[in-house]
């Protein structure tokens, strides 16, 4: 987000702009030569000004397409290949996983869209095969699951229709519990701002409804503004439309993902954060016999490979720079990888049979 105060403007680019058309002499003589001048050098700071706020839409809408491209990339053989050396595939490593994690206590973290379900042109359709679902179920009996989502917690527990889970809803800012928990809701580290969310809310429906195709999704503690319906040619209006309402919000900021404009408190806590609340709330703080699983597929889940202290697992088909340590391609891989775990987990706590002598 950039404001007014965010412009500065340097001598040289006041310098420079000396080249630009600016009044004509007999202008500047009639007003006089003082109140000429210092209108010349209005002039050159507001268009100064201008380019600068052109420059920083320019790079906005350039990294929106770099995080959310119309099409996938393919990537040349040689730079999969050292990405994959980098990354390399959680199914293909699994023995090396299960190794590391041996004696130690897994605790699995699991984003939701694009992860446990397939990214979809309407996000309210963003559903999660029942076979997924049956994984996640296995997965909970054996590890302590959480759900980390930027979706609001009512909305991913529904989805997901699971109870026995952990949610961190909203990016984190929402930590609910077992719904068998009599106090479930954990922490909600960012109450005061629900009034502000919910105006701003308002605000940004009615500003974008010029824009076709996007979609205003209100997750309590965070807002996101869809854009995977939107004519890429309009991903600059919208861009400004957003940042228009932002600006007069200076405790909200604005980042994004794959798609989408997350418009969130501006407080110390995302994903990250609450991985770590989470490992404490269940007694595993400061513990050297944890071993946390983190799998996510957004620039938001990066907050929270940086912070695991086990295994960090990114869901792509193609390279990104990322904190991950492996890779999984698509949601159907990230349930082949919790089956195996689940598989895993059984053989390794069965007790072992000894031979009739």
């Amino acid at each position: 987000m950039m404001t007014n105060q965010d412009v500065v403007v340097s001598e040289m680019g006041i310098a420079a702009g000396a080249a630009l058309p600016g009044p004509s002499p007999s202008l500047l003589a009639c007003r006089g030569a003082a109140a000429g001048a210092m209108s010349l050098r209005q002039t050159y700071l507001d268009l100064a000004a201008a380019a600068a706020r052109s420059a920083a839409t320019c790079n906005w809408v350039d990294a929106m397409r770099a995080s959310s491209p119309t099409r996938s990339r393919a990537a040349d053989a040689d730079e999969l290949t050292a990405w994959m050396r980098k990354h390399p595939s959680a199914l293909g490593k699994f023995e090396q996983i299960a190794s590391a994690s041996k004696g130690k206590k897994i605790v699995m973290f699991l984003d939701y869209d694009g992860t446990l379900s397939p990214i979809v042109a309407d996000p309210d359709a963003a559903y999660m095969s029942d076979a997924m679902r049956e994984a996640v179920r296995d997965v909970a009996k054996h590890f302590p699951t959480a759900i980390v989502s930027g979706r609001c917690c009512d909305k991913v527990r529904y989805f997901i229709g699971l109870s026995e889970l952990y949610y961190a809803g909203s990016h984190g800012m929402d930590i609910q519990g077992p719904s068998s928990n009599p106090e479930s809701v954990l922490c909600q580290p960012a109450s005061e701002f629900l009034p502000m969310i919910d105006e701003v809310y308002k605000v940004l429906v009615e500003k974008t409804k010029s824009t076709p195709g996007a979609k205003v999704e209100n997750n309590k503690f965070c807002l996101s503004v869809h854009f995977r319906c939107v004519d890429e040619k309009r991903w600059n209006a919208l861009a400004e439309q957003v940042k228009a309402v932002i600006n007069d919000y200076p405790k909200l900021k604005l980042t994004q993902g794959r798609k989408v404009l997350e418009i969130r408190p501006s407080i110390m806590w995302d994903k990250g954060k609450a991985l770590e609340f989470l490992l404490e709330s269940l007694g595993f703080a400061n513990c050297n016999d944890v071993f946390p699983v983190y799998i996510g597929d957004d620039r938001t889940d990066e907050d929270a490979f940086k912070r695991c202290q086990g295994l960090g697992i990114l869901v792509s088909k193609c390279p990104k720079e990322t904190n991950a340590s492996y890779s999984l391609q698509d949601p159907n891989e990230v349930m082949d990888f919790l089956l195996r775990l689940v598989e895993w987990k059984r053989r390794s706590s069965s007790p072992m049979i000894r031979p009739r002598v």
